[in-house]
């Protein structure tokens, strides 16, 4: 496999939802589909690191499979609303560097005082 950008990886997913009649789902249906896949996620994570061990007779997931499928709706759900991912991410670094800069302790000030 060879390394995706956002914009590579949107417009692969919009190549792969063209091919059917259907297209993108609704936003709403959008999010109750990403509300889900949050949901199995944090199934997984009680599995492996909470008290809830699987049952023998569940079907082994990993964490990885269940956080692509929320990029992969992420993606669907971006792309049907014309977002770009890219431009999205900036946006937010560009707060989390200017509005939050100083919200959490820097690793190379945590001798001072």
């Amino acid at each position: 496999m060879t390394d995706k950008s956002i914009k590579e990886m949107q417009a692969e997913v919009d190549q792969y939802i063209g091919q059917f009649k259907e297209g993108y789902f609704s936003p709403l249906a959008m999010l109750a589909r990403m509300t889900e896949e949050v949901g199995e996620l944090s199934r997984e994570i009680n599995h492996y690191y909470g008290e809830k061990p699987k049952k023998t007779t569940e079907a082994e997931r990993t964490v990885e499979e269940e956080m692509g499928d929320i990029l992969f709706v992420l993606i669907c759900f971006a792309n049907s609303l014309n977002i770009d991912l890219e431009e999205a991410h900036n946006r937010v670094m560009e707060k989390f560097n200017t509005r939050d800069k100083d919200r959490w302790t820097k690793i190379d000030e945590q001798g001072e005082n």
